[in-house]
């Protein structure tokens, strides 16, 4: 266990970040969300990086905000400790889900409010079989932040993510993957390895596709088909343009398996 909220760790292509304050079990204080903000705009930065790992230590993956040090912060008056939403949780949220590489969350334990929102900022999630989920935020006369607004009516409907906002209640892995957030239940103790060995895989990959197919659904909402047509045959030059794409190819043609540069 280290003394800093967020420790980051790099094997290669893949950066780990990892909230580790398991004695408060995740929870977000600022020291944690500053650490956290700036881990991950130092990874969607880095072209070193091909894939991310986002995972938390011990019991929870996230708790959401410390409900200890919100309570001094709100004293100061609303503006004070609601400012952290602008500053810390919407920076990570939009590096997280718009960064040109894919992010896999390892999630065991618990994941609840604003840490709801970075699990459903990742592209990929590995769930531990025990996993517990809740937005939580109406139990304490709050409402969406952390991007949930947009990604949990995404991943299970605006129906369902009213029904888990309104009621609030907890929710298993099983559930939430039954409902659309994708992806795998494995055991707890292997929640974080089964999510770097796809981060790996991921790194692997053709790092120019994953980039534009992120940016294509993030931005297909609103969009009308001739736009989105139009985007997709701009990605694909994109994409074909690379020495990936012409190594691909040639490696499909001659039945070799592809080997992709990132370039």
């Amino acid at each position: 266990m280290s003394d800093a909220p967020v420790v980051v760790d790099r094997e290669d292509a893949v950066t780990t970040i990892t909230l580790d304050d398991p004695a408060h079990r995740n929870a977000l204080t600022v020291a944690a969300k500053v650490a956290l903000r700036d881990a991950v705009a130092d990874a969607a930065a880095d072209d070193g990086v091909r894939a991310v790992v986002l995972a938390g230590t011990a019991r929870a993956f996230c708790l959401g905000q410390d409900l200890g040090e919100h309570a001094e912060t709100l004293a100061q008056g609303p503006e004070a400790a609601f400012a952290t939403v602008r500053e810390h949780y919407s920076p990570v949220v939009r590096d997280l889900m718009t960064m040109p590489k894919p992010v896999v969350a390892a999630v065991a334990g618990t994941c609840v409010g604003a840490g709801l929102g970075l699990a459903l900022a990742c592209d990929h999630r590995v769930f531990g079989t025990g996993t517990k989920l809740a937005t939580a935020f109406t139990g304490i006369g709050l409402t969406f932040d952390t991007g949930l607004s947009v990604t949990l009516p995404r991943a299970v409907g605006d129906a369902r993510a009213k029904e888990l906002m309104l009621f609030g209640r907890t929710f298993s892995a099983q559930e939430a993957v039954a409902w659309g957030i994708s992806g795998e239940i494995v055991e707890t103790e292997q929640v974080l390895p089964r999510a770097v060995e796809l981060a790996r895989a991921l790194a692997a990959g053709p790092t120019t596709a994953f980039a534009q197919s992120k940016r294509l659904i993030a931005q297909a909402p609103g969009r009308g088909l001739d736009d989105a047509l139009d985007a997709e045959a701009r990605a694909q030059l994109a994409c074909g343009s690379t020495t990936d794409h012409a190594a691909a190819v040639r490696s499909f043609l001659s039945r070799e398996p592809a080997v992709f540069t990132g370039r």
